[in-house]
């Protein structure tokens, strides 16, 4: 019979058992996230101090920015305190809040970039639409929608997965409390109906992406037809940078919550957890402003440079 006792607490998998090893991943996590926290920053001060980006598109921008900022300092802040405390543990409590933030966080960042793709496509396909569409009104009413439909995905996964008995022990084989790593030491018999649960997340994802790829497939064949050079590439140049963020997010997600677990630890698992849950707070802004002169002079004229 499985081993049924009570868990009051997690240990989380740490980087390494020597100490100046240690240091060195809280150095690096350190600089990562104020860097996150320095580009997301100032992503949002750009589009809320500059009246000329006071459009729909770099509203939800600005709320992916805020999205991305809350994601990665739900995981990073306390793996980094471990590693400085030399300590493993997370409470019980502690990890349901982890998993609610994380899975709201993303789930609405995913909402967010679907409804981004729906705002190029009207921009770019039906342009003499686009201001009664996506007025003021009805673009508040998407991203808030985001938020809403983030936060009820997450207490229907979180709610479900707390819900299942822990017969595998307490030892989490990922720097966080992941949703695969918890569901190995789920009683076999109990976490069908997380299962299930994840088998309704993969359609909602699928639905979604089908959707944004339709979309794009819709708006590059619009911007093929734009008969200027410079109007092709300013179209480009705002939907190649969503278009990257989708992809990385979808792909690094969907390989970590498909692939089989492993019955140890691996460097894959760790690898692909830091891809889709650390890299891209980091990535978006600097792929968001890399192409966009809009955003680029906005950032100029906050920082003050030339």
């Amino acid at each position: 019979m499985s081993n049924r006792t009570t868990v009051t607490e997690f240990l989380l998998l740490g980087f390494s058992d020597v100490w100046e090893l240690q240091i060195l991943h809280f150095v690096v996590f350190l600089v990562i996230y104020l860097a996150a926290l320095m580009e997301n920053l100032l992503i949002f001060m750009a589009i809320a101090f500059d009246h000329h980006l006071h459009t729909p598109m770099y509203f939800f921008l600005m709320n992916l920015s805020v999205l991305d900022l809350g994601s990665i300092s739900v995981i990073v802040p306390k793996s980094m305190t471990n590693s400085l405390m030399n300590t493993r543990s997370i409470s019980y409590a502690g990890c349901v809040a982890q998993v609610f933030f994380l899975l709201f966080l993303l789930g609405a960042d995913f909402s967010l970039l679907t409804i981004m793709a729906y705002d190029r496509y009207v921009a770019i396909c039906q342009p003499l639409h686009y201001e009664t569409i996506m007025n003021s009104r009805a673009f508040v009413q998407k991203a808030a929608g985001a938020w809403i439909s983030g936060i009820l995905y997450s207490v229907l996964h979180t709610s479900n997965m707390f819900a299942l008995t822990f017969c595998g022990g307490n030892m989490v084989d990922q720097f966080f409390c992941e949703v695969p790593q918890l569901l190995k030491l789920a009683c076999s018999e109990s976490y069908l109906s997380e299962v299930g649960v994840l088998a309704f997340s993969v359609c909602l994802v699928l639905g979604c992406f089908v959707f944004i790829v339709v979309s794009y497939v819709q708006i590059f064949n619009s911007v093929l037809r734009i008969p200027s050079e410079q109007g092709r590439h300013k179209a480009f140049s705002t939907c190649l940078p969503h278009l990257t963020v989708v992809s990385l997010f979808v792909c690094t997600g969907a390989f970590a919550y498909l692939k089989p677990t492993s019955s140890s630890p691996s460097a894959l698992d760790l690898v692909v957890a830091i891809l889709y849950s650390v890299l891209p707070p980091i990535m978006n802004p600097i792929i968001y402003s890399m192409r966009n002169k809009e955003m680029k002079a906005a950032l100029r004229r906050l920082t003050g440079c030339r």
